[in-house]
């Protein structure tokens, strides 16, 4: 026989039961990941620190780059013959010490120190048609010399520049001496592989190391002697050491 009371009890269990199972679903769901609903929107990513700003620096005018008093050992790295290296030999000579003697044929310079001794160096001389022969002075002396080329010289080689500044690409080289108020001078050489050779249109080259040397011996009025290409003599020199 159908009671109600008892229906009615077990209502109430299954109901209970019912609403049990629901929480634990929704406690499982909430503890696993969420669902994405819209996967196509990133997250964005953390935003860092701004980094602090830099101080302000003042325009730095350009500097322009400035050249060395002495020559690098590398500006003569071309190995001279033994003969056209600096040396000290016999030469027999009346001039007084400090007289500088340029022997054009044999393509050296003797300093004279006296004493029946003399410096001499290896040294490059004008091509044919461009020696020249005579008695000057030193007039002026220049570190690293500007060069403006003389205009018999733009007549003949219009390509030259007009005025070259001084540096290590100059072909005045390190060091020149002017010869009186001639177009003429000793001078260095960014070329020390022509030195014994005849190929300058009448200057006197010497190695940069070299001009140096004796550009610190010599003083503006220095007596210069320059032989005739035509009085080709045997070498007078012979090294003392």
């Amino acid at each position: 026989m159908f009671n109600p009371d008892t229906f009615r009890t077990f209502s109430r269990a299954v109901a209970l039961s019912a609403v049990a199972v629901s929480a634990i679903a929704f406690a499982s769901a909430a503890n696993a990941a969420p669902v994405q609903i819209f996967p196509f929107f990133q997250p964005l990513p953390p935003m860092t620190a701004p980094q602090p700003l830099q101080p302000y620096q003042p325009y730095q005018p350009y500097q322009a780059p400035t050249y060395q008093t002495e020559p690098s050992e590398d500006q003569d790295a071309v190995e001279l013959p033994a003969r056209f290296r600096r040396q000290t030999v016999s030469y027999a000579t009346r001039e007084a010490p400090g007289t500088i003697i340029i022997d054009t044929p044999n393509t050296y310079l003797y300093y004279v120190l006296g004493n029946g001794q003399a410096l001499r160096y290896g040294i490059g001389v004008g091509r044919d048609g461009f020696t020249w022969s005579g008695v000057q002075s030193v007039s002026r002396k220049a570190e690293w010399p500007a060069w403006t080329p003389p205009a018999e010289m733009i007549a003949r080689q219009p390509y030259l520049p007009r005025h070259m500044a001084g540096g290590p690409g100059n072909p005045l080289g390190a060091r020149a001496m002017y010869l009186g108020g001639t177009i003429y001078r000793i001078h260095g050489t960014n070329a020390p592989e022509t030195i014994g050779k005849r190929v300058s249109s009448g200057c006197i080259r010497m190695t940069n190391e070299d001009v140096t040397d004796l550009y610190s011996r010599v003083n503006v009025g220095t007596k210069v002697i320059v032989l005739p290409m035509t009085e080709r003599r045997a070498d007078l020199g012979a090294a003392t050491r």
